[in-house]
């Protein structure tokens, strides 16, 4: 209710400000700019976890394109409107397909380098202005009415920052929003529930880059006149400024800070040269104090501050059942996952020395060893994590050896991890939902107008249903990070069967869980076996798992020690010798 208030004052807040003098006029249509520009950055940067400085660029490729159209081929604005977002999607895509495979400091690099080029294209360059600028252009036209007053463009402007914020709070809450939440976490987690994680950085980037386009071109015909200032790097770094003072990781936040930012960068411009005179830019140095102590104050920016004195927004319904297909589990006893002579080498290393081995449908597999023994490299090997040296793996008569994470969960393996890994800033039944990223197929289209209510609801219900299968429905609508260790890995085994897999790799489940939890977890995946389910287990606990498992592979020194059942392992000379310790 509060909530609804609050936007409601903010509507109309901004319905009676062409009532105020044009001054304010034109700073709340600034506002109204920068903040498209803002919720793009938030989405790639303060969730996606992708920085760039080039964001003022992308504005500047819009206003450019429209300007020179308009002005040169006389072509109306609104077409202008195509070709500009056509060339800035080119543009994102050149730019993302070279720098989004490679980690670390390249897309910071990349874009600021965009930014600085382009600045100087546009400033050295007779035909488009130069330094001085294209004026004159044309106004936008609305079924015969020309939009000469700010009124006309501040309405505008307004109504499409508003859309914009209602298309990318759907798709933050939707299959591709918790994807995108999840890509800061690191991308082995994504891709192991089917997410083409560098697909969906590509989204992101180009989708950022056509928000600020569009801001650009409406601030050409707003301004009827550009010059390169606006586009260069330091606005770039004035809009990450921006997010980082209203908050990074909120699309209001987005708003909140380039408010804030709009209105004290045009206070100190006109505060600061009657104090300290005109000799030089002081509102920059005491933007450089502001961003430090932003920093130090308010890391999670004005609108975490604002969100908690808000009330919690009230939890969504659950769907009684969830109508999602299951896919048919192979029969009991038939071949499911081969192993041939797997081997891999890091430099000198031989983590896994020409291991083989095979799971048959409907049974539980051990795979145990001493610390050093090779078995997490193994079961990354198996997900797909990482590349092998020497080969072969197939799942149900397909080669997976080669494969891709995203690729092999398509075919049906789900798995949890060593260390967990969930969002923390996402609620238990959002973690949850994730694993079930391939059984709906909503793209980012369906997700930003909302079209995607019944099988988002049908998730939501799948969800529910392996947290009650776990026992964690009453945490459903906790934040993940608030629960205790032993918990959160019960989580991940709740995530990791709502993708309906046909073969599941636990990594050491029931590290972290106490006596009572580890019963019901091994209640859990007996029950699951009984129902057709593969489960392969890396485990410490022995009286854990030699109660559980059907067979048992033992390796030492990255090679296969022994294999056979509990009782055969537990009996074993050599195992004895190298693991479990004499009688």
């Amino acid at each position: 209710m509060v909530r609804g208030i609050g936007f409601i004052v903010f509507v109309v807040v901004l319905a009676v400000v062409p009532l105020f003098p044009p001054f304010y006029l034109t700073i709340a249509s600034y506002i109204g700019l920068y903040s498209m520009v803002a919720i793009g950055l938030v989405l790639l940067t303060g969730i996606t976890g992708l920085l760039s400085f080039g964001q003022a660029a992308f504005m500047g490729l819009g206003a450019y394109t429209t300007a020179m159209l308009t002005l040169n081929l006389h072509w109306s604005p609104w077409l202008t409107l195509f070709v500009s977002l056509g060339l800035t999607l080119a543009a994102a895509m050149l730019l993302g397909g070279i720098t989004l495979r490679m980690a670390g400091h390249y897309l910071p690099l990349t874009t600021m380098m965009w930014g600085i080029g382009l600045y100087y294209l546009f400033g050295s360059v007779p035909s488009l202005g130069g330094y001085t600028g294209l004026s004159d252009i044309p106004p936008l036209n609305f079924f015969g009415h020309e939009m000469r007053s700010g009124r006309g463009c501040y309405y505008l402007i307004w109504i499409v920052c508003l859309v914009s914020v209602w298309v990318t709070s759907n798709l933050l809450d939707s299959r591709e929003g918790r994807a995108i939440r999840a890509l800061k976490s690191g991308l082995p987690m994504v891709e192991a529930f089917g997410v083409n994680a560098f697909r969906l950085k590509i989204m992101v980037f180009v989708y950022s880059a056509l928000l600020a386009c569009l801001a650009g071109w409406l601030y050409a015909h707003m301004q009827r006149f550009i010059n390169p200032a606006p586009f260069g790097i330091g606005p770039g770094i004035e809009f990450l400024f921006m997010i980082v003072l209203g908050g990074a990781s909120n699309v209001w936040g987005a708003l909140v800070g380039a408010s804030v930012f709009t209105v004290l960068k045009t206070f100190l411009q006109g505060f600061l040269p009657r104090v300290l005179g005109r000799a030089g830019d002081f509102e920059i140095i005491v933007f450089g104090i502001l961003m430090i102590g932003c920093l130090q104050w308010l890391p999670s920016g004005i609108w975490a501050f604002i969100e908690r004195l808000l009330p919690p927004r009230k939890n969504p319904a659950i769907p009684n059942s969830s109508n999602l297909a299951v896919q048919a589990q192979p029969a009991h006893g038939e071949l499911l996952l081969k192993v041939e002579n797997i081997r891999k080498e890091f430099g000198g290393l031989v983590a896994v020395n020409n291991v083989s081995c095979e799971i048959y449908a409907g049974e539980i597999v051990g795979l145990i060893g001493p610390n050093g023994a090779g078995k997490t490299t193994m079961f990354n090997l198996i997900s797909g994590e990482l590349s092998r040296t020497a080969g072969n793996i197939s799942l149900a008569s397909k080669k997976i050896s080669g494969l891709t994470p995203h690729q092999i969960a398509r075919l049906g393996l789900s798995r949890t991890f060593q260390h967990v890994k969930l969002i923390a800033t996402m609620t238990v039944i959002e973690n949850v939902m994730l694993g079930a990223y391939l059984r709906t197929h909503d793209g980012f289209f369906a997700a930003g107008a909302r079209l995607n209510r019944v099988t988002d609801a049908q998730v939501r219900a799948e969800a529910a249903k392996q947290l009650r299968r776990v026992g964690l429905e009453e945490n459903m609508f906790a934040l993940a990070g608030s629960l205790p260790l032993g918990k959160q890995r019960i989580v991940e085994v709740a995530r990791a069967l709502s993708a309906d897999p046909i073969l599941l790799l636990l990594d050491e489940p029931a590290a972290g869980l106490r006596y009572l939890e580890k019963q019901e977890l091994a209640k859990l995946l007996n029950t699951l076996r009984n129902q057709g389910l593969t489960v392969l287990v890396v485990e410490h606990d022995m009286d854990f798992l030699m109660n559980l498992a059907d067979r048992m592979v033992v390796m030492d020194f990255g090679k296969k020690l022994a294999e056979g059942l509990p009782r055969e392992i537990r009996m074993n000379q050599k195992v004895l010798e190298a693991y479990l310790g004499e009688a």
